[in-house]
């Protein structure tokens, strides 16, 4: 039975996962990877999602604050074994849920063209796309979504 805790950033198994996340990211981006990587830094981030099957860690997902309506989705993993099981959209919305709980009336996310499997996920869980913001404006390998919260 998968198991979804709330954490945050100092959770070892969160930290170990990110280390997956960003080597499969530096594979993806290839030359473009640094620019991406200095927008992920994972230190104190308050709002952390982990999936777990039999204390075993399969994803995770995170929050960080971006304004004071609007929720940032980062970090967000799977593990290769498990992906299409819907472990992702588990993580995702309980990331939605805890953003509600806090205030927020959306959610906004960048995820790089080459991320296909990402780019599937966001729209499959409502999430729809926008300009360009912040540091990923003229940025051509990246999009942007958003979904606001019901």
């Amino acid at each position: 039975m998968i198991k979804i805790i709330r954490t945050n950033s100092e959770n070892h198994d969160f930290i170990e996962l990110v280390k997956f996340l960003d080597a499969d990211l530096a594979i993806r981006d290839g030359k473009d990877h640094l620019f991406y990587s200095q927008f992920n830094s994972i230190n104190k981030i308050k709002f952390v999602v982990l999936a777990y099957e039999n204390e075993k860690p399969l994803g995770c997902g995170a929050l960080k604050e971006y304004d004071k309506d609007t929720m940032e989705v980062k970090r967000m993993y799977t593990s290769p074994a498990v992906r299409k099981k819907g472990i992702a959209t588990r993580i995702i919305s309980e990331l939605e849920n805890w953003a509600c709980e806090l205030s927020c009336t959306k959610c906004v996310l960048e995820t790089g063209k080459r991320q296909t499997e990402a780019v599937g996920l966001y729209k499959k869980n409502g999430y729809t796309l926008i300009p360009n913001y912040g540091q990923y404006i003229g940025v051509e390998n990246s999009l942007c979504f958003e979904k606001k919260n019901s």
